[in-house]
């Protein structure tokens, strides 16, 4: 589960509902809702699959 990381946002959401992408500051996805870019960071497990975790360190950057 993910969470829009913009104060006046704030909605949460499954992997399937958003997309994941580098739009050249790393991987991020963008809120469906307000369009604010929220991190994540890659891990690759043991059997080849990808999970995301949300990076919550950086601050969410403004919408498009």
């Amino acid at each position: 589960m993910f969470t829009c990381r913009n104060q006046s946002c704030g909605a949460e959401w499954a992997l399937s509902d958003v997309v994941i992408k580098n739009e050249g500051q790393g991987l991020l996805f963008r809120c469906p809702m307000c369009g604010a870019r929220n991190y994540v960071e890659r891990h690759d497990a043991d059997d080849g699959t990808a999970t995301y975790e949300q990076i919550t360190d950086i601050p969410p950057r403004g919408t498009r």
